[in-house]
Parts: structure tokens; sequence; C-alpha cells
């Protein structure tokens, strides 16, 4: 079933979808009502703007266009705050209070490692964008689903970026202490090894710590060329990115996307602290050496920029993710004909070849990573425009 996501938000104007649905489904009137747990505030909170524009752009434009088969998009939001703990409360609260139909999120692995069996248990589909492998298992948990890389993509664009393109060989691996972090970091270490790298340095570092010369004199001192790291927060990156300057080390960072965060700027003693850190990317993203996006991704920014987005601050990826997720949502309800669990899986179980703004999905029922390695790339950190980035050196 190939299906683009810009078919769909044509298809659904004032008559919606119900030419082409089930019209006593569709006939409700009841808005279709998605969940969103996110963490908009705390330490881990660096994705959250970005994701919620693109949120409330998808569901404004549908809405704009008439709905789903005359039903509107409701966005009921609950701030995480990056706890586990509150995680788990606004699940339950989603699901047995306010009757949502889906759940977009969380964003943050640590809490979907605790509220994805609880969704499991209640059937309710779940798409999410969290990169811990074991979140996915179409037994376990059949009704979620990932429209992100999973971490060991992640990991193996960074270990392919270091290895073959860098050609370094002794690396520092550096995580902060949530449960993504910690799992991260171990994951990578055990890649490198295996790939027959020297990891000289790992640490898991409390992303609240103000000072960070500890940590990175012990990487310099165990002779790592590159720093290689696991976090959304931030603030700890700009203040290794700070220290690394103070330290006079001349050592590249290579990691997560939000090392690349707009946040990241004013936090820093100088700009040019910035320099020589890359971030994972991708295709969609990314701008030549001309400065030209892809064609659809530049449709899709005119867009952003005609609704008043803002993207200067944040990533075009999460944007563009959080977009996708809701027109997942609604698709499966207009292909569906209805907002009943079973329906709204078993058409994220067919999808193949759907073309969103972040990337192309496949799914099925065996198969619930739905992104492809080969849009993965490797951007360089400080060259953001509009949320998008040139590609990093060597590509």
């Amino acid at each position: 079933m190939s299906i683009s996501r810009r078919d769909f938000v044509a298809s659904v104007g004032a008559m919606g979808l119900a030419s082409s649905f089930p019209r006593i489904a569709l006939a409700q009137t009841e808005n279709i009502k998605i969940g969103w747990l996110v963490a908009m505030t705390g330490p881990s909170s660096a994705p959250a703007a970005g994701f919620d524009r693109g949120v409330h752009f998808a569901a404004n434009a549908i809405n704009a266009a008439g709905g789903v088969g005359g039903r509107k998009i409701e966005i009921i939001t609950r701030d995480t705050q990056g706890d586990p703990t509150k995680a788990v409360n606004a699940t339950q609260e989603l699901i047995s209070q306010a009757r949502v139909h889906a759940i977009w999120g969380p964003t943050n692995s640590g809490e979907s490692l605790a509220v994805t069996p609880i969704m499991a248990k209640a059937k309710m589909p779940n798409i999410h964008p969290c990169v811990i492998d074991t979140l996915i298992d179409t037994k376990k948990y059949p009704n979620a689903f990932r429209i992100t890389p999973s971490n060991t993509q992640w990991d193996d664009a960074v270990r392919h970026y270091c290895l073959n393109i860098l050609k370094l060989k002794k690396i520092a691996v550096i995580g902060d202490t949530t449960g993504y972090g910690v799992s991260a970091v171990n994951a990578s270490v055990a890649a490198f090894k295996k790939e027959g790298a020297e990891v000289t340095y790992q640490a898991n570092i409390d992303s609240t710590q103000s000072d960070l010369t500890p940590d990175m004199l012990r990487a310099k001192n165990s002779g790592a060329e590159v720093i290689v790291v696991w976090s959304v927060s931030t603030g700890m990156y700009s203040r290794m990115f700070n220290t690394r300057a103070k330290m006079n080390w001349d050592v590249s960072f290579v990691g997560h996307p939000s090392v690349s965060s707009g946040e990241i700027a004013p936090l820093l003693d100088k700009p040019d602290n910035w320099a020589k850190v890359y971030a994972v990317g991708y295709k969609s993203c990314s701008y030549d050496a001309a400065g030209n996006l892809p064609p659809a991704t530049q449709k899709f920014v005119a867009d952003l920029l005609k609704a008043k987005v803002k993207l200067d601050d944040t990533l075009l990826w999460w944007v563009a993710c959080g977009a996708d997720a809701i027109d997942l949502i609604a698709k499966a309800v207009g292909a569906s004909g209805s907002t009943k669990p079973e329906g709204i899986v078993a058409y994220w179980n067919s999808i193949k070849g759907y073309s969103g703004h972040f990337g192309t999905y496949n799914y099925s029922l065996d198969q619930h990573n739905g992104y492809s390695t080969s849009e993965i790339v490797m951007s360089e950190a400080r060259s953001a425009k509009n949320g998008t980035f040139a590609l990093a050196p060597g590509y």
C-alpha cells in the first residue's frame, strides 16, 4: 500500500474521507482524541518544542480541511517532565479518563519503558519516537510502533562515521544517567568493541552536574580521539563543549541529534565552542552544498513558515516527526472507518511506502520499526538553517 502524506492531506477536504470509507462509522461526531505524552519541561525537554509544533501543525491542517470524515482531531497533551512515574500516571489518565483513541509519545525512552506495557495491556494504539530497541516487540507490544530509527540504527550511523569516515579508533562514550543514557552507552561501547575499536573511557553523567571538567579530563587522559555522546540534555552538552574549549582540546563530538539543538547556542561561552560537533541527521532534513533541501522538504518548510511555525530554535526532524505521527493516526482512522484500536493497528500493519515529511515508513505484523537506516546521515551540528543541517565532512 503506497501512500503519500501529501495525498492524504489533499483528500481530507469538506467531504473528508467519507467517500472512500464507510459512512456509518465516519458519521460519528466525537472528536478523534489523540493523547500526546511529552516532556515539555525538565532536563529532557529539548525535543518537546519541535515535536509539539509538528503535532499542532498537522492537527490544524487536517481540521482546516474538514477533519477526518467530518471529525476533528483533538490533541490532549500531558507534560511528563521526563519522569517515568509521571508518565505512568498520565498514561493511565489518558486511557481511563480522557478515553483517547491513540497515544503519540512519550518522547523519552526512560518513560516509554515504563508505559509501553501499560498501553499494551489496554490495547492502546501507540506511536512513539523512542529509540531503545526493546521498546518494539510485536509479540509483547503488538500495538506499539516506532516512527523514528532505533538506537541501534543511530549507533550504527555514529560508529560508521567515527571508524570509516573520520578513521578514528580510540573512542570515549559518554551519556547521561537516565534509562536511555545508560542503555545507549552500554550498547554503543559493546558495538565499538565488536568492530575492534578501543573504548578508552565510558561514563554516565548526571545531566545537571555543573562541573564536567573531571569527566572531560579523564576522557582526554585516556587518549580518546573522539567523544561519542548519548543524551537529550542540551545543558549537559553545552557544558561539555565549553569545558573542551577551556581545556584547549581539539577533539570531535559525534552522537545524538540533540547535540545540534538550537537551545545549545545561547548556552555557549562562544560560538566556536560548537565546532567539530556532528549529530545524527536525516537525508530529508539535510541541505546540499548549494544550500538546497529535497523538494518535498522545501515545500514543508515553506508551509510551516507560512503557518508561522518557529524553526530557528529546534530541529526540523522533530517537527516533521510530530506531524507525521498525527497524520498516521488520522489516516488509520479514515482507512478503518472507526477509532477502534484493532482497526487503527491493522491499518498501520498494512503500511508500505508511506511517504511522510520525516521519511518513508514501512510496517508489517512482524515489523514495527518503520524507518529506513538508509535515510540516516551525520550532520554538522552548528549549521542549522530552519532546523535543517549541512552534511558532516566526509559525505
